[in-house]
Protein backbone atom coordinates (compact mmCIF):
# COMPACT_ATOMS: atom_id res chain seq x y z
CA UNK A 1 0.00 0.00 0.00
CA UNK A 2 2.81 2.41 0.93
CA UNK A 3 4.60 1.63 -2.35
CA UNK A 4 1.39 2.30 -4.28
CA UNK A 5 0.86 5.60 -2.47
CA UNK A 6 4.46 6.69 -3.10
CA UNK A 7 4.13 5.82 -6.78
CA UNK A 8 0.90 7.82 -7.01
CA UNK A 9 2.50 10.89 -5.36
CA UNK A 10 5.49 10.68 -7.71
CA UNK A 11 3.15 10.36 -10.68
CA UNK A 12 1.14 13.43 -9.64
CA UNK A 13 4.29 15.50 -9.06
CA UNK A 14 5.64 14.40 -12.42
CA UNK A 15 2.35 15.39 -14.05
CA UNK A 16 2.62 18.87 -12.55
CA UNK A 17 6.14 19.29 -13.88
CA UNK A 18 5.13 18.01 -17.32
CA UNK A 19 2.56 20.80 -17.47
CA UNK A 20 5.38 23.29 -17.03
CA UNK A 21 8.49 24.00 -19.03
CA UNK A 22 12.04 23.96 -17.65
CA UNK A 23 15.24 25.77 -18.54
CA UNK A 24 18.61 25.37 -16.80
CA UNK A 25 21.86 27.32 -16.72
CA UNK A 26 25.10 25.85 -15.40
CA UNK A 27 27.87 27.09 -13.09
CA UNK A 28 31.54 26.32 -12.55
CA UNK A 29 32.46 24.44 -9.38
CA UNK A 30 31.97 26.55 -6.20
CA UNK A 31 30.90 29.57 -8.27
CA UNK A 32 27.64 31.49 -8.13
CA UNK A 33 28.27 33.80 -11.09
CA UNK A 34 27.44 32.69 -14.63
CA UNK A 35 30.12 32.52 -17.31
CA UNK A 36 29.46 34.58 -20.43
CA UNK A 37 28.29 31.61 -22.46
CA UNK A 38 25.60 30.76 -19.90
CA UNK A 39 24.61 34.42 -19.60
CA UNK A 40 24.11 34.46 -23.37
CA UNK A 41 21.94 31.33 -23.18
CA UNK A 42 19.81 32.90 -20.47
CA UNK A 43 19.42 36.11 -22.47
CA UNK A 44 18.34 34.10 -25.51
CA UNK A 45 15.78 32.26 -23.38
CA UNK A 46 14.40 35.53 -22.03
CA UNK A 47 14.07 36.95 -25.54
CA UNK A 48 12.07 33.89 -26.59
CA UNK A 49 9.90 33.88 -23.46
CA UNK A 50 8.90 37.51 -22.90
CA UNK A 51 5.27 36.53 -22.27
CA UNK A 52 5.97 33.44 -20.15
CA UNK A 53 5.82 33.40 -16.35
CA UNK A 54 8.39 31.90 -13.98
CA UNK A 55 6.78 29.92 -11.16
CA UNK A 56 9.90 28.60 -9.41
CA UNK A 57 13.67 29.02 -9.47
CA UNK A 58 15.62 26.13 -7.95
CA UNK A 59 19.34 26.02 -7.31
CA UNK A 60 21.46 22.87 -7.11
CA UNK A 61 25.04 21.90 -6.31
CA UNK A 62 27.26 18.90 -7.07
CA UNK A 63 27.21 17.56 -3.46
CA UNK A 64 30.83 18.45 -2.68
CA UNK A 65 31.17 20.18 0.70
CA UNK A 66 28.86 20.33 3.70
CA UNK A 67 25.08 20.59 3.45
CA UNK A 68 25.20 24.12 4.86
CA UNK A 69 27.74 25.28 2.30
CA UNK A 70 25.79 23.64 -0.50
CA UNK A 71 22.56 25.31 0.60
CA UNK A 72 24.24 28.72 0.68
CA UNK A 73 25.83 28.21 -2.73
CA UNK A 74 22.52 27.09 -4.20
CA UNK A 75 20.79 30.18 -2.77
CA UNK A 76 23.45 32.46 -4.24
CA UNK A 77 23.01 30.85 -7.63
CA UNK A 78 19.26 31.41 -7.44
CA UNK A 79 19.86 35.07 -6.49
CA UNK A 80 22.18 35.52 -9.47
CA UNK A 81 19.64 34.19 -11.93
CA UNK A 82 16.72 36.05 -10.35
CA UNK A 83 18.71 39.28 -10.60
CA UNK A 84 19.01 38.74 -14.34
CA UNK A 85 15.36 37.86 -15.02
CA UNK A 86 13.80 40.35 -12.60
CA UNK A 87 11.83 42.99 -14.47
CA UNK A 88 12.19 41.17 -17.78
CA UNK A 89 10.10 38.03 -17.23
CA UNK A 90 7.01 37.87 -15.05
CA UNK A 91 7.76 35.87 -11.89
CA UNK A 92 5.49 34.57 -9.14
CA UNK A 93 6.00 36.34 -5.82
CA UNK A 94 6.39 32.96 -4.11
CA UNK A 95 8.97 31.60 -6.57
CA UNK A 96 11.42 30.93 -3.71
CA UNK A 97 9.01 28.80 -1.73
CA UNK A 98 7.38 27.01 -4.66
CA UNK A 99 10.05 24.38 -5.05
CA UNK A 100 10.16 21.41 -7.38
CA UNK A 101 13.63 20.39 -6.26
CA UNK A 102 12.46 17.24 -4.51
CA UNK A 103 12.29 15.57 -7.92
CA UNK A 104 15.87 16.49 -8.79
CA UNK A 105 18.12 13.48 -9.35
CA UNK A 106 21.87 13.97 -9.33
CA UNK A 107 23.66 13.10 -12.51
CA UNK A 108 26.88 11.04 -12.42
CA UNK A 109 28.37 14.00 -14.30
CA UNK A 110 28.87 16.57 -11.51
CA UNK A 111 28.96 19.49 -13.92
CA UNK A 112 25.31 18.79 -14.79
CA UNK A 113 24.33 19.21 -11.13
CA UNK A 114 25.80 22.70 -10.71
CA UNK A 115 22.79 24.51 -12.06
CA UNK A 116 19.75 26.69 -11.57
CA UNK A 117 16.51 25.51 -13.14
CA UNK A 118 13.71 27.87 -14.09
CA UNK A 119 10.25 26.32 -14.06
CA UNK A 120 7.89 28.40 -16.18
CA UNK A 121 4.49 28.46 -17.83
CA UNK A 122 4.17 29.57 -21.42
CA UNK A 123 1.80 32.41 -22.32
CA UNK A 124 -0.68 30.05 -23.95
CA UNK A 125 -1.12 28.17 -20.65
CA UNK A 126 -1.22 31.09 -18.18
CA UNK A 127 -5.00 30.97 -17.93
CA UNK A 128 -4.52 27.54 -16.31
CA UNK A 129 -1.74 28.66 -13.94
CA UNK A 130 -3.47 27.69 -10.70
CA UNK A 131 -4.68 24.42 -12.17
CA UNK A 132 -1.17 23.54 -13.34
CA UNK A 133 0.30 24.37 -9.93
CA UNK A 134 -2.42 22.48 -8.10
CA UNK A 135 -3.68 25.61 -6.33
CA UNK A 136 -7.33 25.38 -5.39
CA UNK A 137 -9.36 28.60 -5.03
CA UNK A 138 -10.43 29.37 -1.48
CA UNK A 139 -13.98 28.31 -0.89
CA UNK A 140 -16.30 31.26 -0.53
CA UNK A 141 -19.22 31.14 1.81
CA UNK A 142 -22.43 30.63 -0.14
CA UNK A 143 -24.60 31.21 2.90
CA UNK A 144 -26.39 34.54 3.19
CA UNK A 145 -25.00 36.57 6.10
CA UNK A 146 -27.18 36.45 9.21
CA UNK A 147 -27.16 39.67 11.20
CA UNK A 148 -28.18 40.52 14.71
CA UNK A 149 -30.87 43.20 14.84
CA UNK A 150 -28.75 45.16 17.30
CA UNK A 151 -26.66 44.80 20.41
CA UNK A 152 -26.48 45.94 24.01
CA UNK A 153 -23.43 48.00 24.96
CA UNK A 154 -22.14 48.53 28.47
CA UNK A 155 -20.97 52.09 29.09
CA UNK A 156 -17.95 52.94 31.28
CA UNK A 157 -20.34 53.99 34.07
CA UNK A 158 -22.00 50.56 34.02
CA UNK A 159 -25.21 51.63 32.34
CA UNK A 160 -26.60 49.62 29.43
CA UNK A 161 -27.33 51.00 25.98
CA UNK A 162 -29.37 49.17 23.32
CA UNK A 163 -28.15 49.87 19.79
CA UNK A 164 -30.25 49.21 16.68
CA UNK A 165 -28.32 48.62 13.48
CA UNK A 166 -28.91 50.53 10.23
CA UNK A 167 -30.44 47.89 7.93
CA UNK A 168 -30.16 50.13 4.87
CA UNK A 169 -26.42 50.62 5.39
CA UNK A 170 -25.90 46.87 5.96
CA UNK A 171 -27.82 46.09 2.75
CA UNK A 172 -25.63 48.50 0.77
CA UNK A 173 -22.43 46.89 2.05
CA UNK A 174 -23.80 43.40 1.37
CA UNK A 175 -24.55 44.38 -2.24
CA UNK A 176 -21.21 46.16 -2.72
CA UNK A 177 -18.44 45.28 -5.12
CA UNK A 178 -14.67 45.86 -4.89
CA UNK A 179 -13.89 49.56 -5.22
CA UNK A 180 -17.09 50.84 -3.60
CA UNK A 181 -16.62 53.39 -0.80
CA UNK A 182 -19.00 54.06 2.10
CA UNK A 183 -18.87 56.77 4.73
CA UNK A 184 -19.22 55.62 8.33
CA UNK A 185 -21.73 58.10 9.68
CA UNK A 186 -21.35 59.44 13.23
CA UNK A 187 -17.73 58.35 13.67
CA UNK A 188 -16.13 61.22 15.58
CA UNK A 189 -12.95 61.73 17.58
CA UNK A 190 -11.81 63.91 20.45
CA UNK A 191 -10.34 67.12 19.04
CA UNK A 192 -6.82 66.72 17.64
CA UNK A 193 -6.62 63.08 18.81
CA UNK A 194 -7.47 59.61 17.50
CA UNK A 195 -9.57 58.83 20.58
CA UNK A 196 -13.07 57.78 19.47
CA UNK A 197 -16.00 59.58 21.08
CA UNK A 198 -18.52 57.52 23.04
CA UNK A 199 -21.23 58.51 20.57
CA UNK A 200 -19.33 56.68 17.83
CA UNK A 201 -19.47 53.27 19.50
CA UNK A 202 -22.81 52.15 17.97
CA UNK A 203 -21.51 52.62 14.41
CA UNK A 204 -18.28 50.80 15.25
CA UNK A 205 -20.23 47.82 16.61
CA UNK A 206 -22.45 47.89 13.54
CA UNK A 207 -19.34 47.62 11.33
CA UNK A 208 -18.07 44.83 13.57
CA UNK A 209 -21.33 42.91 13.11
CA UNK A 210 -21.10 43.35 9.33
CA UNK A 211 -17.56 41.91 9.34
CA UNK A 212 -18.59 39.02 11.60
CA UNK A 213 -21.60 38.10 9.48
CA UNK A 214 -19.94 38.43 6.07
CA UNK A 215 -16.83 36.22 6.18
CA UNK A 216 -15.88 37.09 2.59
CA UNK A 217 -15.67 40.82 3.24
CA UNK A 218 -12.29 42.57 3.20
CA UNK A 219 -12.07 46.33 3.70
CA UNK A 220 -9.63 49.23 3.82
CA UNK A 221 -10.44 51.92 6.37
CA UNK A 222 -9.80 55.45 5.07
CA UNK A 223 -9.21 58.42 7.36
CA UNK A 224 -9.80 62.04 6.31
CA UNK A 225 -9.31 65.31 8.17
CA UNK A 226 -10.33 68.89 7.55
CA UNK A 227 -9.20 72.45 7.69
CA UNK A 228 -5.64 72.66 6.33
CA UNK A 229 -3.51 71.19 3.58
CA UNK A 230 -1.56 68.10 4.49
CA UNK A 231 -1.62 66.08 7.67
CA UNK A 232 1.39 67.14 9.77
CA UNK A 233 0.36 65.09 12.82
CA UNK A 234 -0.68 62.05 10.77
CA UNK A 235 -4.12 62.18 12.40
CA UNK A 236 -5.98 60.70 9.44
CA UNK A 237 -3.79 57.60 9.54
CA UNK A 238 -4.03 57.21 13.31
CA UNK A 239 -7.80 57.56 13.23
CA UNK A 240 -8.19 54.94 10.50
CA UNK A 241 -5.83 52.68 12.44
CA UNK A 242 -7.91 53.11 15.61
CA UNK A 243 -10.99 51.73 13.84
CA UNK A 244 -8.98 48.85 12.40
CA UNK A 245 -7.56 47.97 15.84
CA UNK A 246 -11.06 47.97 17.33
CA UNK A 247 -12.20 45.43 14.73
CA UNK A 248 -9.09 43.29 15.13
CA UNK A 249 -9.29 43.24 18.94
CA UNK A 250 -12.89 42.06 18.62
CA UNK A 251 -11.99 39.05 16.51
CA UNK A 252 -11.77 40.25 12.89
CA UNK A 253 -8.71 38.71 11.23
CA UNK A 254 -5.89 41.07 10.22
CA UNK A 255 -5.78 39.77 6.64
CA UNK A 256 -9.29 41.17 6.12
CA UNK A 257 -8.35 44.66 7.29
CA UNK A 258 -6.08 47.46 6.14
CA UNK A 259 -6.04 51.22 6.71
CA UNK A 260 -4.82 54.40 5.08
CA UNK A 261 -4.74 58.06 6.05
CA UNK A 262 -5.59 60.41 3.20
CA UNK A 263 -5.25 63.68 5.09
CA UNK A 264 -6.99 66.47 3.18
CA UNK A 265 -6.18 65.05 -0.26
CA UNK A 266 -9.83 64.18 -1.02
CA UNK A 267 -12.04 66.84 0.59
CA UNK A 268 -15.78 66.84 -0.02
CA UNK A 269 -15.78 70.63 0.39
CA UNK A 270 -13.04 73.01 -0.82
CA UNK A 271 -10.33 74.09 1.63
CA UNK A 272 -10.48 76.19 3.66
CA UNK A 273 -14.06 75.27 4.52
CA UNK A 274 -16.58 78.08 4.82
CA UNK A 275 -18.21 76.85 8.05
CA UNK A 276 -18.29 74.05 10.65
CA UNK A 277 -20.79 72.00 8.64
CA UNK A 278 -18.36 71.89 5.73
CA UNK A 279 -15.47 71.00 8.06
CA UNK A 280 -17.53 68.21 9.62
CA UNK A 281 -18.21 66.73 6.18
CA UNK A 282 -14.51 66.69 5.38
CA UNK A 283 -13.67 65.06 8.74
CA UNK A 284 -14.77 61.53 8.04
CA UNK A 285 -13.96 57.83 8.08
CA UNK A 286 -14.82 55.65 5.10
CA UNK A 287 -14.52 52.00 4.20
CA UNK A 288 -13.25 50.90 0.80
CA UNK A 289 -14.50 47.46 -0.27
CA UNK A 290 -11.47 45.34 -1.21
CA UNK A 291 -13.26 42.00 -1.62
CA UNK A 292 -16.85 40.87 -1.10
Amino acid sequence: MKKLLSALILFLCSFILQAQEQFSVYFDSNQHELKKGEQDRLNEWMTANRESKIVAINGYTDEDGSTGLNDTLAQRRVSTVFGMVKGRIKTRDDFKTRSFGELHKHSPNKAENRKVTLYYIEAKDLARENEILGIKPMARSAAKPVYATGTTLTNPDGTKEVVTFDKEFIAKVDASKPGDVFKLENINFYENTFGVLKESRPKMFELLEIMRANKNLKIKILGHICCMEGDPRNLSTERAKAIMMFLNKNGIEKYRLSFEGRGTSQPINPLPEKDEAARAENRRVEILIVEN
